[in-house]
């Protein structure tokens, strides 16, 4: 049985990038940066991302492409007898509960294309487009239909396979979503008073950086890239051993602060030119921006753009998700892949059902006083993933040997001897104590340090 590869490293970078380029580079980043001071937030996040997030994502490169097995099986190969592989299946959960959540916001964004494309969000104010978005999320067949058809499509996409379906998709997907981004930041940056957003991104301000927004900084350094899941080890794993992980590693970390940049210079020059508040929070991208390209020429055309470059970046995230728990049951058979793909998809989006319907007929339902929705989400953005980064960071100066760490991190790499004693340094030591902080701080630690 022939294991599955990427057809070329240009393949599996633009998927990898993909994986890493979601729903967090483009909402959760602008939005937090918003709330956060913006330029000082984005440096402090790309410190963050080359001391924490790079060495992380070159470690799970390397776990993957070592033992060239699926995430559960590559602990049980490093570390045989041992309960290692539960990291795996740990990934396996969190991918599976952050995709059902996840798939949610996918089928709004479904659902925006559509009202844009029917002229339903044409010549509205500022008030309405709130109005349009409450209603929407709190419409149960609407969240539903949304959930179902983004489900759908991830479910098509990865039922064909790593070269015939994520790869491909993604070799298309990627190029054109940084294409579309051009035209959004073109169009961004030249309306009259722009350059004020313009200096909120990229002109640090550290007077109105908080401690919490270093720590939130921090965290979204790794959770920007897909760590802590092992979806990197399961990517990893299709790639050659002749391929450089630390190039494609730093390729990966490059695109995501493009993507950032491009998605900062995409929404705070218009936001600034017409007055709002770049701290508008998660409504920045579904009720603010509408607002904002409503008031310009062509504005819905740009906004019809925005909206697809964004459900693209949500695809090509949700493609890695359900990919490592594909990967784990099909164990290589290629022919099981179509039918575990379909049942797990199926899956995800029953459990995901109460996240869809949390915001309008059981939103009076909640769980330590949270909605479906943001209890889901809390479990895993504040417990799972920095668990499962953590975890991932003590396993392989713990369980790895030395030499293979070397031979992995040097293949194709010859200058690697050099890095490697520093990035050894940075897995045992920085990453783990960073990722404590932000594991502290996401369960309200820390009131005492940021003065709250």
């Amino acid at each position: 049985m022939e294991k599955q590869q990427w057809s070329s490293k240009y393949g599996f970078i633009l998927a990898a990038a993909g994986s890493a380029i979601g729903l967090g580079a483009i909402w959760k980043f602008p939005y937090v940066a918003g709330e956060n001071g913006g330029g000082a937030f984005f440096l402090i996040f790309i410190l963050f991302t080359l001391l924490v997030g790079l060495p992380l994502l070159i470690g799970e490169f390397v776990i993957g492409r070592s033992t060239q097995k699926n995430a559960v099986d590559s602990y049980k190969t490093i570390a045989p007898g041992t309960s290692w592989y539960l990291l795996g299946r740990l990934g396996m959960v969190t991918a599976f509960l952050l995709l059902s959540f996840y798939s949610v916001v996918g089928g709004w964004i479904l659902l925006y294309i559509w009202k844009v494309i029917t002229g339903q969000l044409s010549g509205l104010d500022g008030a309405e487009y709130g109005d349009i978005l409450n209603q929407t999320i709190a419409d149960p067949v609407l969240a539903i239909v949304g959930h179902l058809i983004f489900m759908v499509l991830v479910m098509a996409v990865v039922s064909r396979g790593v070269q015939k379906g994520i790869e491909k998709a993604s070799v298309i997907m990627m190029p054109a979503l940084f294409i579309l981004f051009l035209v959004i930041v073109v169009r961004s940056v030249t309306l009259d008073g722009a350059m004020e957003g313009i200096s909120f991104l990229l002109v640090p301000d550290f007077s109105s950086l908080t401690g919490e927004g270093v720590l939130f900084a921090m965290g979204q350094s790794f959770f920007a890239l897909s760590l802590g899941i092992s979806v990197m080890v399961t990517y990893s794993s299709y790639l050659s051993k002749q391929e450089n992980l630390v190039q494609s590693a730093s390729a990966i970390v490059i695109m995501n602060f493009l993507v950032a940049l491009l998605a900062g210079l995409a929404i705070f020059p218009a936001v600034f030119s017409f007055g709002l508040s770049p701290a508008e929070g998660p409504a920045l991208i579904f009720a603010v921006l509408p607002t904002v390209f409503s008031q310009m020429p062509f504005g819905m055309g740009f906004l019809l753009i925005f909206l697809i470059l964004f459900l693209f970046a949500a695809l090509t995230s949700a493609f890695s998700m359900i990919e490592i728990i594909v990967a784990a049951q099909t164990k290589g058979d290629e022919r099981k892949r179509a039918k575990s793909t379909w049942l797990i998809g199926l899956a995800i989006f029953v459990v995901g059902v109460p996240s869809a319907l949390s915001y309008g007929v059981w939103s009076d339902f909640t769980i330590f006083g949270r909605i479906i929705f943001d209890a889901v989400d809390f479990l895993v953005s504040n417990i799972l993933l920095p668990v499962g980064a953590l975890l991932i960071a003590l396993f392989i100066p713990l369980r790895m040997k030395k030499e293979v760490l070397l031979k992995e991190f040097t293949s194709g790499n010859s200058k690697g001897r050099k890095l490697f004693a520093a990035w050894l340094l940075f897995i045992r030591i920085v990453v783990p104590i960073a990722i404590i902080f932000v594991f502290i701080h996401a369960l309200g630690g820390f009131n005492w340090l940021i003065g709250e």
